[in-house]
């Protein structure tokens, strides 16, 4: 069964004759790439048909840069973009995707805690009718405070989100070229791929795989760049914050007239005189938590209206390789 409610595919497809163009972003990774562009050789080496890869560096302070003009300087198969400054993983994905020129493209982190090796299955699956195949981790290497952050993560975001989001799955995938054409066409500065690739539909289907841990380097990751991935997930493809902050102000109105009613019962039937400044600063502090609570979910949402309205490009090259 796929994502999208069908059955088996009858359309067979052929890789044959096609091109695969692999988006790799990096961020300081020079400790990895040795061992990643390894890799990434071999595994052209076992697909039949042709390969490219796109290497995006998302602005590194180290060598990443420097080996990445390296290796492509005398290969045909390899190119390499520097962004002007670091724009973020996910504008970093895009940058990639608007350069690819593939029939396929793949998109896979450079810390190879993704393996390039089960791409030959991916496309496999594509060939039997599916526009996108997105990877679906088994198990993760990461600590059991990150494990459970992902978990809820993703199970709150299928809940919030008008799309179907799979559970457990990143931006590791293979989709059809008229899919990155979507995505590309797309114009959101608050880039979320995973749900934007979601969000256009086609033909999907899950790839279930064993997420390694990284192979070298440290994690680029941090708690609070997490947070910023899912509040960038659930406000991008969901209303159901603001809804939650209309019904705040419906049950926090309730609360006050209820309150006040009780107050007046208390007073004209039973001569007890209303609370006094305990229970008037505690109510302030409630209904003032409510108020900014709901002007802290609205702001999430302007703010993004604000990045909208500007226009600025999503991301600025640099130097490239291309031109080599």
């Amino acid at each position: 069964m796929d994502s999208t409610g069908g059955s088996i595919m009858d359309k067979q497809r052929t890789f044959t004759g096609k091109t695969l163009s692999l988006v790799i972003p990096c961020y300081n990774e020079e400790d990895v790439l040795p061992l990643l562009t390894e890799r990434l050789e071999n595994l052209r080496n076992d697909i039949d048909g042709e390969v490219e890869f796109v290497f995006v560096d998302d602005g590194s302070k180290d060598k990443t840069w420097d080996l990445l003009s390296e290796y492509t300087s005398n290969k045909a198969h390899a190119d390499a973009f520097r962004l002007s400054r670091n724009f973020g993983h996910q504008t970093a994905v895009s940058a990639g995707l608007q350069q690819t020129t593939g029939d396929l493209v793949a998109v896979i982190d450079a810390d190879l805690q993704d393996p390039p090796e089960i791409i030959p299955d991916m496309i496999r699956k594509w060939e039997t009718g599916f526009d996108v195949v997105y990877a679906v981790r088994k198990n993760r290497k990461e600590n059991f405070i990150l494990k459970f952050c992902y978990f809820l993560f993703y199970r709150l975001l299928k809940k919030m989100a008008n799309i179907d989001v799979p559970l457990d799955s990143g931006d590791f995938s293979l989709m059809d070229k008229k899919v990155v054409d979507q995505i590309n066409a797309m114009p959101e500065h608050n880039r979320f791929i995973r749900g934007m690739r979601g969000w256009v539909g086609f033909k999907q289907t899950g790839h279930e795989y064993e997420r390694d841990g990284r192979a070298a380097g440290k994690p680029k990751y941090n708690f609070k760049k997490l947070l910023e991935l899912a509040m960038d997930g659930m406000i991008s493809f969901s209303s159901l914050p603001l809804r939650i902050a209309g019904w705040l102000g419906v049950f926090a109105a309730l609360f006050g007239f209820i309150y006040l009613l009780i107050e007046l019962i208390k007073m004209f039937f039973f001569q007890t005189p209303p609370g006094g400044w305990a229970s008037t600063i505690a109510i302030i502090i409630f209904f003032g938590g409510i108020q900014l609570i709901m002007l802290g979910i609205l702001g999430q949402y302007v703010g993004r209206i604000f990045d909208e309205v500007k226009n600025r490009p999503h991301f600025i090259i640099s130097e490239n390789t291309r031109e080599k």
